[in-house]
């Protein structure tokens, strides 16, 4: 396990957090742990508890949406980089979507509930967090309802 000190790096390298404050940033190291999974491997499923988010340093997540007599589809491709996840951030924290690892990834994970509890005492990074997740969060939905008319539009073919 990687300890705090290389966490605390690991974040500050990250593009997400590359620009926050360091005293802001160091805040959410406390949040942090490693994470991993095998290709095939459930990051999470629709509909349940959204508590963490991801920073991806290695690897491929396929985000999917189920279609009633379907199989899965996949609406993005998260990787190397990226974030993955802001249902944390939104009552009632559940997952809208599935994330599965499509080959091995590595990840860091932050605590949701954590980082909820710091931006209560701590509004500085309320606002660094928000003014990052806001755009994430405007650009996935963009590209879900652009992939979905794509689907429909191939199906109605």
């Amino acid at each position: 396990m990687v300890q705090v000190e290389g966490l605390g790096r690991l974040l500050a390298e990250h593009p997400f957090f590359r620009d926050m404050p360091p005293d802001v940033r160091g805040v959410v190291v406390g949040c942090c742990a490693n994470a991993h999974w095998r290709p095939g491997e459930f990051l999470f499923q629709e509909g349940g508890t959204a508590d963490h988010f991801y920073l991806i340093r290695q690897g491929i997540v396929a985000v999917e949406v189920h279609a009633p007599g379907r199989p899965s589809v996949v609406v993005e491709n998260i990787g190397e980089g990226e974030i993955l996840g802001w249902s944390w951030l939104v009552p009632p924290y559940r997952w809208t979507f599935d994330a599965r690892a499509a080959e091995q990834v590595r990840a860091i994970a932050i605590d949701g509930a954590c980082l909820r509890r710091k931006i209560d005492e701590n509004h500085e990074l309320g606002f660094h967090l928000y003014q990052r997740f806001i755009p994430v969060m405007g650009r996935r939905i963009a590209e879900a309802r652009l992939r979905i008319v794509e689907l429909t539009t191939d199906a109605a073919e």
